[in-house]
């Protein structure tokens, strides 16, 4: 899904400006499912975490390169199942973005829709964010709060698939 308009982006004047619009919609959509959820506030990192999260199952599980309004629903089912706590979805992740790598179109720099796919990516793997310990030991000193109990450095893509999954439920 790639828009060309008229303009050049490196000074030239020549070439196109490619507007990554598959994953502005990728976002659009992750954006719209937490929001609809309402579990966190939308400037907190968690909500960041979860978008990116669903933004990216959303951007790469689209085979044909054609993200429709219309097909959002038809693909929730998909999503759900990608984003499911048994399933690897980081290596899914990995596995789609070197796939979309290696067919891109131009040697070099990626299209505008890949290069912010693995940027959100990147923040994701190398962004730590506290969070409640979900494996802390049962039986252990009681906690009277959410804030109260043991937490652990975790990973935001660690965070952001769990919330971005519920949202889907939500919705």
């Amino acid at each position: 899904m790639l828009h060309r308009g008229h303009e050049s982006t490196d000074g030239t004047g020549g070439g196109e400006l490619t507007v990554p619009m598959a994953w502005l919609y990728a976002e659009y959509i992750a954006d719209e499912l937490l929001r609809t959820g309402d579990l966190m506030p939308p400037t907190s990192f968690e909500f960041r975490a979860g978008r990116d999260a669903l933004a990216l199952t959303v951007f790469l599980s689209d085979t044909d390169g054609e993200l429709s309004g219309i097909r959002v629903i038809s693909q929730l089912e998909n999503w759900l199942s990608l984003t499911a706590y048994d399933q690897p979805w980081q290596d899914w992740v990995r596995a789609r973005m070197a796939e979309l790598t290696a067919g891109d179109a131009g040697p070099g720099t990626p299209s505008p829709d890949l290069a912010l796919a693995a940027a959100a990516w990147r923040w994701l793997e190398e962004t730590e964010l506290l969070a409640p310990d979900l494996d802390a030991v049962p039986g252990g000193p009681a906690v009277f709060g959410e804030d109260d109990g043991p937490k652990v450095w975790t990973p935001a893509w660690r965070l952001g698939l769990p919330l971005g999954h519920l949202a889907i439920h939500l919705f």
